[in-house]
Parts: structure tokens; sequence; C-alpha cells
């Protein structure tokens, strides 16, 4: 659509209905002009090879499938295809000029109940994650199934699909993912493809490759104030991403979950689908789909990096978010082959060592125990309560240090008695407070890291300064705090087994390739 159109359709008086403003939002593939009460959503006329809207008859054919397909899981939200005409003005959606495009008219949803706001406000409970999980179930039970659908379970399509993605990706290796990680993922694929043979086919004889969704994430997913569940915006352009495995359904939302680190909701939202439909085997591939689906996000959000409508701080912002679905990619594979490990992070205040614990914590799936946070639980303080006692004072007291170092360590014990990682995010200014995590990690045949994060001074002055401000930082760190534990640190030696040294200045892809890979996690 010419630009000409595009802002003519921002004028509220070319709707048929009345609104005071519109809003455009847009994506690498749609204009969406949002009115008070409803959603027009015309498509580009892009060709990307799985996705034409290269002409008009194929927007218009595209826009019905859009209806129909979504009606299935929200069926009181897509209303209609509208025509876009030219008008004198430019473009409207009445009068009799030329036919220029077709929207699909939707009601607009409350934006501030769409699952994604309400998970960063922390307004969503277990509850309402197993009621969507049975929501998807049920829609999955009932999804078309043929011999020609279940054609798209099997080996050679999903090897097409992948061969597919990394033909697309290869452009962006070396921005928004490594040629390293590139060829770490693909190779990973093919074999995964080629050792699980016996199990995709088990997945198309049970039943399981149907007519899904195909883009169940949380920005599409919408809790109604009366409860209901919308689930909209489904893959309308190419049956090839939406006829699948069920398993390759529930790995986007999984995924996403993940991605906002809410991985915790995964195990419920899993237990309720089994339930709802009796896949008791689809945890056998399901790390495989959010490998893929994390791949494809990364790839959607390189892809808006080509589109030259898209304002440059909206494509930094893009490259980013693509990054960091590669990390995750990445990080799937990396975290099926990390045997039992105890992790520590150490140093001072301000050096960035929590930093270093969360994005490690993102990238392996790992819990997280911290000092700062159980020294509070301990206290009967909220993890962002802040308490600027003086050092070695109120609740950090040397007694009150040793209760929270030795609540540490129980709940460590607690994950490798069990057989899982966990990482272990405090100060341990003393080798002796080292040591007896390391000797516990022994004691279960663990492996041990021990990451002391450092940085150059005026770096954690400056980060510490910033951090004055900011209310969601259970930390009460401070430069004197820094001064202070300088003076009594035991600083680890290269006598110390385990020991990985960092410098936490670098560029965080830098960090975490330096740590995988000395820790022989990625090759």
């Amino acid at each position: 659509m010419e630009q000409r159109f595009v802002r003519s359709l921002l004028k509220p008086s070319v709707y048929p209905d009345p609104t005071v403003s519109v809003e455009l939002v847009q994506t690498h593939v749609s204009y969406i002009f949002l009115t008070d009460r409803f959603a027009y959503k015309i498509k580009k006329p892009v060709n990307f090879g799985f996705l034409n809207f290269s002409t008009l008859d194929r927007r218009r054919f595209y826009c019905n499938e859009e209806v129909r397909l979504n009606r299935r899981l929200c069926p009181d939200i897509y209303l209609d295809v509208v025509e876009v005409r030219e008008t004198p003005g430019g473009a409207g959606f009445s009068g009799d000029g030329r036919i220029i495009d077709y929207a699909v008219k939707m009601k607009r949803l409350p934006a501030e109940r769409m699952l994604d706001r309400l998970l960063k406000l922390g307004k969503v409970s277990v509850d309402e994650i197993r009621a969507i999980a049975r929501v998807i179930g049920k829609f999955h039970r009932r999804a078309e199934r043929s011999d020609e659908i279940d054609r798209y379970g099997e080996i050679e399509t999903i090897r097409t699909n992948w061969e597919e993605n990394f033909q697309q990706t290869c452009q962006f290796a070396g921005d928004t993912l490594s040629g390293r990680d590139l060829r770490f993922i693909e190779g990973w694929v093919d074999r995964f493809i080629r050792d699980n043979a016996e199990t995709f086919a088990r997945r198309v004889a049970g039943g399981f490759i149907r007519d899904c969704d195909g883009d169940i994430h949380m920005e599409n997913i919408c809790l109604n104030d009366d409860g209901g569940i919308c689930i909209f915006d489904c893959i309308e352009f190419n049956t090839r991403f939406r006829y699948g495995d069920t398993a390759a359904d529930i790995a986007f939302l999984l995924m996403d979950f993940d991605m906002n680190r809410r991985g915790d909701f995964c195990g419920p939202f899993i237990e309720e689908y089994v339930q709802a439909t009796g896949d008791d085997g689809i945890t056998e591939v399901l790390d495989f789909y959010k490998v893929y689906r994390a791949y494809i996000r990364g790839k959607v959000e390189s892809m808006r990096l080509l589109d030259p409508q898209i304002p440059l701080a909206d494509k930094e912002a893009a490259r980013e978010r693509a990054r960091r679905y590669f990390r995750l990619a990445r990080g799937y594979i990396a975290r099926r082959t990390l045997p039992p490990s105890l992790i520590l992070t150490c140093g001072l205040t301000g050096t960035g060592k929590s930093f270093v614990a969360r994005e490690l914590a993102f990238d392996l799936g790992l819990e997280i125990v911290s000092s700062d946070v159980v020294r509070k639980e301990l206290a009967g303080l909220l993890p962002t309560e802040h308490r600027r006692d003086r050092y070695g004072e109120g609740i950090y007291a040397i007694t009150v240090t040793a209760r929270t170092y030795d609540t540490l360590l129980e709940r460590a014990e607690t994950a490798l008695a069990a057989g899982q990682s966990i990482i272990v995010d405090a100060t341990f200014r003393s080798r002796t407070d080292r040591d007896i995590f390391r000797q516990m990690a022994v004691r279960h045949a663990a492996r041990f890291h021990l990451i002391h994060a450092n940085c150059p001074e005026g770096t954690a002055q400056q980060r510490l300064e910033i951090r004055k401000n900011q209310t969601n930082e259970p930390s009460d760190g401070r430069w004197e705090i820094y001064l202070r534990q300088k003076e009594e640190f035991h600083f680890p030696t290269d006598d110390e087994a385990g020991l990985i040294r960092i410098d936490t200045s670098k560029p965080v892809a830098e960090l975490l390739d330096t740590l995988l890979g000395t820790m022989e996690i990625l090759p």
C-alpha cells in the first residue's frame, strides 16, 4: 500500500464507525489501524517465499482465511473482510472508488487484558494458565486431521521447514546470530531428526498432527474480564506452518513463558494439557519444537531489519529481541547436555554477578537462589524492600549473614539431591564459604563452577549510582558497601577448582559464549 494511502487511513473521518483517534501498529507483514472500538488489519504487499501477499487477489483470499480460521478460537471478535477504496482524500472504507486493498475488521480487544501485559504486572495465576491449557487442549482434540495433514508431521516436511529457516537466516549471521551458533543449531537439528524417526512416526500414527493455530504466544491471548479466553491471530498464510504436531503448537507458548522468565508456568500448563488431551508422549518432542519456535521468532524479528518502512529505533529493538530468541534456541540445546551442576557467582557488589546469574539462568533454564532475596525472606521483608543498614549491621550483621548462607546451602543441596542444577548468587567473600559449597558438589557428584565477576571500578560505581533509583532491585549495594567489602574480600585464587573469571563490562553475548564454552556446555 502506498504511503499516501497509509497516511490517509490515520484520519478518524474515513472510518464507518465513530472514533476519536486512530493508532497505527506495524508488523513486518501488516498495517493495523486501531480505532476506539475496532481494529482494521491490512496485509502488506510482501513476498517472503513462505508468505506471499504480493497481489490484491492474494490479500483478499488470505483476509477471508484469517476470519474463517480465527473464529475457531475467537468466534466473536473477527467480524468481516471490508474493502479499502480509493477516495479523493486518499483511502477509505466507503464510496465507489477502485478497490485498492482489503482489511480484516475485528473488535478491539482490551490491551490491558493481554497475557503478556498481565504477566509483567504479576497478575497471572497458575489457575489461569491451567484454564488456557484446557482451552487449547479442547481445540486440539477437535482440530481437523486427514491423510494430507498427516504429511506435515513426517520427517521430510519437518526437515524442509528447518532447511528453509536456515536458508532465510544465514543472511543475518554475524548480526542477530553468530555463524557458530547457526552451525551449532543446524547440526543438532539434523541429529535430532535423524535419531528420532520412530518418535515422529508415533506422533503421526497417534493422531497428533492437526490443523492447529500455529501462532499461540502471550501477545495473542486475551483474558477477558468475564473469565473468557480469546486466542487470536492464527497462521492463515501458509498451511505448512499451521498443519503440524500439536506439540509444536503449545511449544510456542511454553517458549514464550521461558523468554519472559516464567518457566515455572510450563509445568502446570503441560500437566493440565496432558490431562485434557491424553497426550502423555508429548514431552518427547517438546524441546525440539521449543528450539523451532525460538528460532522462528528470531528469524521474524531479524526480517524486520529488512523493512524500509520500520523506524531505525524499532529496528534496533527488533535486533536485540532477535538475538535473545536465537540465544534461547541455543540454550534449549545446551541445557540438554548440562550434567547436574552447582554454579556459584561471587564478587563485590556492583560487579554484575547477579546480572550474570540471571542471564546464565535464562540460557540454561536454571533456578537461582540469591542471598539478597533469602536474606530478606529471613527478616520477613519483601525482596524489593530496601534497608540502608550500615556495613555489618542490621540484616547484614554477621549472624544474619551466617543464617543466609546456611539457607543457601540447604536449598542448593535439595536441588543437587534431586539431580537438578542450580545457581547460587551471593558475594561469597570468604573462601571458607566457597569451599563448603564446593565440597557439597563433590558429595553429590555434581560439577562445580565458581564464576568470579569483575569489572572496572568506575563501572561498578556507576552501576551502584544507577541502582539507587531502581525499585525492583533486591540488592541494597552502595558505593560505601563496595569499598568495605573490598577490604575484607578473599579474592579467588587460581588454585580454587572450577574458577571462571569474567569481565562483566563486556557485551552479554560475549560473556555467555565465554561461560558456556569454559563450562564445556557448548563446543
